[in-house]
């Protein structure tokens, strides 16, 4: 059941965002702390069914850059808020049994205040196109059957977690693979949380050693990348992004930092098929991509080129910040 019921969402699962400064006043929301914003939405899924199915979300909270900031368990009709978040462009991922369904981009800006991003997540049993949905297996293959008394320690150490108590869930996740070293999943929690505390070294050798315990293991592939991004081992990042686009070609994300990777390395040529690869997959979550892609063509003189892809940016996010400053490239360099 569980299978098919991720399956299902994966499959169907619409995304409708919005974001706005609201009235603390009016939405009896608790106000902001002056060192930052606070990020908080509603939760809301709708379709057939849905009713008599407790549906249980994670929502995290990524930074740009691809580090994970936050993380929160939601319930279908519930409302998650994160707090002192600063200034800044971010991801919020909708993930539903480890599994991500859905991600919006949040941009704030000026001066804290309280913002709403409302996610409306719609249920749509049946078929897709004329065909009929089977269970992903390989959703499957990257659980981890664990004993009683770790699968115990391991929702402790989530809900710890969840609760911003790092040291805890690092202690509980630390008992589980003193026990059973084989628990990948495991391993790729305490890498996750290793790196919302900084400890950059640390959460290395969990992911690696996840990498290594279940080679395949995407999640725990694309993560370790990041941070090898983060540490600026700009070859050891690269090795493994491939390997993650290996694992799931059709991930815009893996494409986009196995880009970035290239470009760090100064290999153009192969950054751009990557990048242009996640754009395919993801046009407008992606968008970035344009950015990086201008920056590339800019430096190697190819203006014009790098002209278009702002272009193509700005399309897609009409509202960014520094927009005249992008207007005014295109139209010093565009081709008349």
């Amino acid at each position: 059941m569980k299978i098919e019921l991720k399956q299902c969402l994966l499959s169907f699962v619409l995304l409708w965002v919005s974001g706005t400064s609201v009235c603390l006043a009016q939405r009896g929301v608790p106000a902001s702390r002056v060192t930052g914003f606070t990020l908080f939405g509603d939760v809301e899924v709708s379709g057939e069914t849905v009713s008599s199915r407790a549906l249980t979300f994670d929502l995290l909270l990524y930074s740009r850059s691809g580090v994970l900031l936050d993380r929160q368990k939601v319930g279908s009709k519930g409302r998650y808020r994160f707090l002192n978040v600063p200034a800044g462009d971010y991801d919020l991922v909708i993930e539903f049994e480890n599994a991500e369904v859905a991600r919006a981009q949040v941009r704030l800006v000026g001066i804290p205040t309280d913002f709403q991003q409302n996610v409306n997540l719609e249920w749509r049993p049946g078929t897709l196109n004329g065909k009929t949905n089977k269970p992903e297996v390989l959703s499957a293959e990257d659980m981890y059957d664990r004993k009683a008394l770790n699968q115990d320690r391991f929702e402790k150490a989530r809900s710890a977690f969840d609760k911003k108590d790092y040291d805890l869930a690092i202690g509980l996740l630390r008992q589980i693979v003193a026990e059973d070293h084989s628990d990948f999943q495991a391993w790729s929690e305490l890498g996750t949380s290793y790196v919302v505390q900084n400890n950059l070294v640390e959460a290395e050798r969990a992911y690696l050693t996840a990498t290594e315990i279940r080679p395949t293991f995407f999640r725990a592939l694309l993560n370790l990348g990041k941070v090898r991004l983060l540490k600026k081992d700009f070859d050891g990042a690269l090795a493994v992004l491939l390997q993650s686009v290996t694992a799931k070609p059709a991930s815009a994300e893996a494409n986009y930092f196995t880009g970035e990777a290239y470009l760090q390395l100064k290999k153009g040529s192969k950054a751009v098929t990557h990048l242009y690869e996640a754009l395919r997959l993801e046009p407008i979550k992606m968008a970035d991509a344009h950015l990086r892609l201008a920056t590339l063509y800019n430096g190697a003189g190819m203006k014009e080129k790098a002209a278009a892809e702002y272009e193509q940016f700005l399309k897609k996010k009409p509202d960014y910040p520094d927009r005249a400053k992008l207007e005014k490239y295109i139209s010093d360099n565009k081709k008349q």
